[in-house]
């Protein structure tokens, strides 16, 4: 092959394995340091949060709603079993991801009901007894729970730590020891680091059948390689430079996707309700089997997979929450925080749970410090000025309005640019179904 095949080859590599990658690197982050609120907890164990999330809580498009419980699961220690208290009509959701991000199960409001139940999460190809209790079947050994509950703000901080020290993960067999994260070749160059944890990964965690073959085309690129790392001592080659070139140009790509991508857009809004729908092959409970809630073109899920993970790691099915975001103003230019705009919603989105317009930075897509401590405005802000017919106008800038109603509805932007998105939990059909329209910020 030349430099060039290899290079593309690369580029697709990357686009295919990003998932992979990115989500066992934030997998290996939480049970060794933490995230922000989240303290570090080993394979097996709850990681409450124990506020809302903040700027310091520096995970992609994390949102400011819900308080976190993070799981970080290996399976090779056998069976789990998971217990969830009673909510009492408390919104909330244990989101089960696998290794290469697809949402394969969910437990919570609207996929089991709040009551209190018992799960026993069992790793690939288990065969035993689980009498009465749920049996969740996990495609890898390794997967997340990304649990979401939801809190109305300070006061209510109490009443979700009851809820979360009451769910409770634990190992059937006490004493097994999870066999963690195969450990990447420490000599292997930094700008081919990502091709060599997609080469362990992916063999550590094997995917869906429908990928096989398109991991073994990429074989070139040395990601199928077993045994020593093909990458390890070669920094200076020419097969290190095309990889390099190509990894990327598939970085590149893909935060062009981000943009464009296969979504639709409505009134500068990307409608990305199905931007989590590449699962085709594991539904477990609560994960809708649907054809509405598939990619069918393997090149579009492919791609959709990749900018997911890069966009908004470990995101609903728009069933849950459907999600849609925009970087435009009605003018079709870049949202930046030292111009003022307005939303108006009327009606407010029509949801089953609740619904929030929360700040981003660019490109990075973390929340955005300032000097009130709001990241988001939705229906539970305290203070929000709605007009006598329900309808509600946001004013979102760096500086705050001087307008008093202004200031009450105010989403602070950074100084610089910015990407807003609106979630709306448990939505109504009309958002599903494209007939809830979202107007345009516009630039005031």
């Amino acid at each position: 092959m030349t430099e060039q095949d290899i290079t593309e080859l690369a580029a697709r590599a990357f686009s295919y394995g990003y998932p992979l990658v990115t989500n066992l690197d934030q997998v290996h982050r939480y049970v060794t340091e933490g995230v922000g609120a989240n303290p570090a907890a080993p394979f097996n164990t709850f990681s409450h949060a124990r506020t809302l999330a903040g700027p310091a809580d520096t995970f992609v498009t994390i949102n400011n709603d819900t308080v976190y419980s993070m799981a970080q699961l290996d399976l090779s220690a056998g069976p789990l079993a998971l217990h969830v208290p009673d909510t009492s009509g408390r919104y909330y959701v244990l989101q089960f991801v696998d290794a290469w991000t697809n949402n394969f199960a969910y437990v919570g409001h609207r996929a089991t009901g709040t009551g209190a139940g018992d799960y026993l999460l069992v790793p690939p190809g288990w065969v035993g007894e689980s009498g009465d209790v749920q049996v969740i079947r996990f495609p890898t050994s390794v997967a997340s729970i990304v649990g979401r509950w939801a809190c109305s703000g300070a006061d209510d901080l109490s009443s979700v730590h009851v809820l979360q020290d009451a769910t409770v993960l634990r190992q059937v067999d006490p004493d097994a020891r999870p066999a963690g994260l195969a450990r990447p070749d420490a000599g292997v160059p930094e700008p081919l680091v990502f091709l060599e944890k997609l080469r362990v990964w992916s063999q550590q965690f094997p995917p869906a059948a429908r990928d096989v073959p398109l991991q073994q085309g990429l074989a070139a690129t040395g990601i199928t390689t077993d045994g020593p790392s093909p990458y390890a001592g070669a920094a200076d080659s020419d097969l290190t430079s095309a990889l390099t070139a190509g990894l990327a140009q598939g970085r590149e790509k893909l935060l062009s996707i981000l943009r464009s991508g296969s979504s639709p857009s409505v009134n500068g809004w990307k409608l990305t309700l199905h931007a989590f729908d590449y699962n085709l092959d594991f539904f477990e409970v609560g994960a809708l089997d649907d054809d509405a809630f598939k990619i069918s073109d393997p090149a579009v899920r492919v791609v959709e997979r990749a900018a997911a993970a890069m966009g908004g790691l470990w995101g609903n099915h728009a069933y849950e929450a459907a999600y849609i975001m925009t970087y435009l103003d009605d003018r079709g230019e870049q949202l930046v925080g030292d111009r003022t705009y307005e939303l108006r919603l009327d009606p407010v989105p029509p949801v089953n749970a609740f619904w929030s317009l929360t700040m981003y930075s660019v490109p990075d897509f973390f929340l955005v410090a300032n000097p009130i401590d709001r990241y988001s405005v939705g229906d539970r802000t305290p203070g929000i000025a709605v007009d006598a017919d329900g309808a509600l106008t946001i004013t979102i800038s760096h500086e705050r309005p001087s307008d008093p109603a202004a200031a009450a509805n105010w989403l602070p932007a950074p100084v610089g640019q910015f990407r807003p998105v609106l979630r709306m939990y448990e939505p109504d059909a009309a958002v599903l179904d494209g007939t809830y329209i979202v107007p345009p910020i516009t630039r005031v």
